[in-house]
């Protein structure tokens, strides 16, 4: 069997989604338990792409899961108001399954709120997209990855899809 061609990445969008202080809910027990739980709630930002633009609406949150001192599972989900024209009205809603890890140092200094070199930490994601308007279904029928990076007050994150 010949080896098939690797895919392509295409540049999908840019996100800033400004986050508040976590809530600590403490480690999880029983049979679906692996961690310490927290909640990052989601406040807003901006989504720029080269085909749509948008806002991240107040009412997401990310539900991690700690599992160790490197490394943690992230599972953020909010909504996306269209701005693009076309798409006035229109609603994407994301959620964004991540991994992100790094030194037990560097991980300590993120949830102190401390600036750490996004080089220093690996953050990659794969999002998935419902849509509210059928002219946005492609969304919904390509896989999509991506890599972010935590700054105190807001994740920054480059989404591509896959060709």
């Amino acid at each position: 069997m010949a080896t098939l061609p690797a895919p392509g990445l295409e540049h999908f969008a840019d996100l800033t989604v400004f986050v508040s202080q976590p809530l600590e809910a403490g480690n999880t027990f029983g049979l679906n338990s692996r961690g310490r739980r927290r909640i990052i709630p989601i406040t807003g930002g901006t989504m720029q792409g080269p085909q749509l633009q948008g806002r991240v609406l107040e009412g997401g949150a990310d539900f991690q899961l700690v599992v160790s001192e490197t490394a943690a599972d992230l599972d953020a989900r909010y909504l996306i108001a269209l701005d693009t024209p076309g798409f006035e009205g229109e609603h994407l809603y994301v959620q964004n399954r991540a991994l992100r890890r790094g030194s037990a140092q560097d991980i300590a200094k993120l949830v102190r709120g401390e600036v750490v070199d996004p080089g220093a930490i690996y953050f990659r994601c794969v999002p998935i997209f419902e849509v509210s308007s059928p002219k946005l279904a492609w969304l919904t029928e390509s896989l999509f990855i991506g890599t972010g990076a935590r700054h105190p007050d807001r994740v920054e994150i480059s989404l591509y899809r896959v060709a």
